[in-house]
């Protein structure tokens, strides 16, 4: 069976919206599943899992590779060996629109804002931050309020983790056919 994704791709320059099916395969899924778990698995591991030669794996994630599909392989580090205590949520209320995309070029010069998300509710974007110790937090928030545009900001300081993952349900179907 294969599934198909509807992915919705917003074109800026040209201001519209495009949409294009991804078609990913009982195979791609199994394979995409597993570099999930393991982004060092061997060709020869995945070979063994789906049924197919190594060349014939290497194939297929190359292929996904291309597509976008996979994006890339990623190291889970530990973030107090690097002593970064604070982990913590921005909210972060923009003036207008026209004021986001220097927002969001902002965020992706600051190393410690991990994550930027456009959102809805009282705020428009949540940045996910983390830092060494309140000092440096209070250094970010104050640089954050100080970009333009920023109308306010409110933190939400993280206590504890419980779980935290990148990992994508891969059995997700938007739209499948026979």
């Amino acid at each position: 069976m294969a599934i198909y994704l509807n992915i919705f791709i917003f074109v800026p320059s040209q201001n519209q919206v495009t949409r294009c099916k991804l078609n990913i395969n009982e195979t791609d899924r199994i394979l995409c599943s597993a570099l999930q778990r393991n982004g060092r698995a061997a060709y020869s591991e995945l070979a063994e899992l789906v049924g197919l030669s190594v060349p014939a794996v290497r194939d297929h994630i190359l292929k996904l590779e291309q597509r976008g599909v996979i994006k890339g392989y990623h190291v889970e580090l530990d973030q107090q060996a690097f002593d970064l205590d604070i982990s913590a949520y921005i909210f972060v209320r923009l003036e207008g629109s026209d004021n986001f995309p220097p927002f969001i070029l902002n965020c992706k010069q600051r190393p410690e804002i991990l994550e930027c998300h456009a959102i809805t509710g009282e705020a428009s974007h949540l940045l996910k931050v983390k830092c060494a110790n309140t000092s440096a937090l209070e250094k970010i928030l104050s640089d954050v309020q100080q970009w333009p545009g920023v109308r306010s900001t409110r933190t939400n300081l993280v206590l504890s983790t419980h779980m935290e993952s990148m990992a994508i349900n891969t059995e997700l179907q938007v739209s499948s056919t026979a």
